[in-house]
């Protein structure tokens, strides 16, 4: 508990004030991942190996952003400072522990931003929410991850639904503006998300399982594997609570000028 709270003190002046009270909420999952840090091992082995195919096609290698970069653990932050010219680390809260270790690290291409990615205001505001336009205006942009966000995104828009009084149809919304953000990029993108739930007993049957995505159909994956994110003895002595994961590669979309040629192909 002294680590944490070090941790949660020590975070709260580097953040923003209208993030601070996710603060909390990122120590807890900061503390539950040193405790299953080998439960959550295979998960994290495919999270990287999912972003290192993804960096081995890739021609160029400027800039890399990564949403929902967290506790770090599911990207390989040090492969990637050596591999790009610039690493772009963006979530709600940048924990001291995380600042602390990149310092320790000497990264000198890692750069933070402190950012909501949900669309949420947008909704509230009554606009079409377009999270992820932002990205559009990174300079030599190459690659873009989406870290285990997804679900997250929808997961704090439903919580947010429900106290403001909006209907839960802003959860699929939201998720469709990432996934259509994500594809209107011109650069390729790694998808890693949770798209599923279940929960089970020791001797494996199912008592409870839902749809992270909410009916949103995610794009076509190229891995599938289970994330146990509650494990047995974590919060329960007979349950654990086991996560679907997969891993998509998107294309960049056509430019422009592309897009105007492939208009005039077809009238051709």
């Amino acid at each position: 508990m002294i680590l944490e709270a070090l941790n949660y003190l020590a975070s709260l002046p580097v953040t923003a004030s209208m993030h601070r009270g996710f603060v909390r909420g990122s120590v807890n999952l900061w503390s539950r991942a040193r405790r299953c840090a080998s439960d959550w091992a295979e998960h994290e082995r495919h999270c990287h190996d999912a972003v290192r195919a993804e960096v081995a096609g890739l021609r160029q290698r400027r800039t890399v952003v990564v949403l929902g970069s967290g506790l770090l653990r599911d990207v390989p932050v040090e492969e990637l400072s050596r591999q790009f010219d610039t690493v772009v680390l963006v979530d709600l809260v940048h924990l001291a522990s995380v600042r602390l270790w990149l310092r320790a690290k000497g990264f000198k291409n890692v750069r933070l931003i402190e950012r909501d990615i949900s669309g949420f205001d947008a909704v509230v505001a009554g606009k079409e929410p377009e999270p992820l336009a932002f990205l559009r205006q990174v300079p030599y942009l190459d690659l873009v991850v989406s870290a285990n966000v997804l679900s997250q995104i929808g997961i704090g828009a439903g919580r947010k639904s429900e106290a403001a009084g909006l209907p839960q149809a802003v959860v699929p919304r939201l998720i469709a503006a990432h996934l259509e953000g994500l594809s209107a990029l011109p650069a390729y993108v790694c998808l890693l998300t949770d798209i599923g739930f279940r929960v089970v007993d020791r001797t494996g049957k199912l008592h409870q399982e839902a749809d992270l995505l909410h009916g949103i159909a995610p794009p076509a994956e190229t891995a599938r594997w289970s994330w146990p994110v509650i494990p047995t003895g974590e919060a329960s002595r007979d349950y654990q609570v086991v996560h679907t994961v997969i891993a998509s590669r998107m294309q960049p979309a056509p430019k422009a000028a592309d897009r105007a040629d492939a208009k005039h192909g077809d009238r051709a």
